[in-house]
């Protein structure tokens, strides 16, 4: 009997956790304990976001692409905020998100970077990263 859509699609989501999970376990990286924490700040924010890895890092999504880590950088997390792999943008307004914590630097329309710097900033930040990650949720909506 064929599995239905429904655990189809929790079978796909928990082998890209999964996915994830190994990657991590084999990163080698001087911030390691720091981009877990973010990680894990981000699945948290909202129950509706899954991961995998995509462009060769741990990637968020709900209905599409919305974050992905930028290992390169070794002496901050960095964190990209984006519209998915193909860059959508209505009207070319891009996205409009309110940031009073001044964390995410906009990079065009409809990208942004978030650069954490150790585990105190991770700390202190984690409220503002949360909001940040459902507003930009939001705002993928229909796009």
């Amino acid at each position: 009997m064929a599995a239905s859509k429904t655990t189809a699609g929790k079978q796909s989501s928990a082998k890209k956790a999964e996915d994830v999970s190994e990657f991590m376990d084999r990163l080698q990286h001087p911030l390691k304990p720091e981009i877990e924490a973010v990680r894990q700040i981000i699945l948290g924010a909202n129950d509706r976001i899954w991961e995998e890895i995509k462009w060769n890092a741990p990637s968020f999504a709900v209905e599409d692409h919305f974050a992905t880590f930028n290992l390169r950088a070794e002496e901050f997390v960095h964190v990209i905020f984006h519209t998915g792999a193909k860059g959508k943008v209505n009207n070319g307004e891009g996205i409009k998100v309110t940031d009073p914590s001044g964390l995410l630097e906009w990079i065009a329309k409809d990208r942004g970077a978030v650069k954490l710097y150790g585990m105190g900033d991770v700390t202190s930040k984690r409220a503002a990263l949360e909001a940040l990650v459902n507003q930009w949720i939001e705002k993928m909506k229909g796009r």
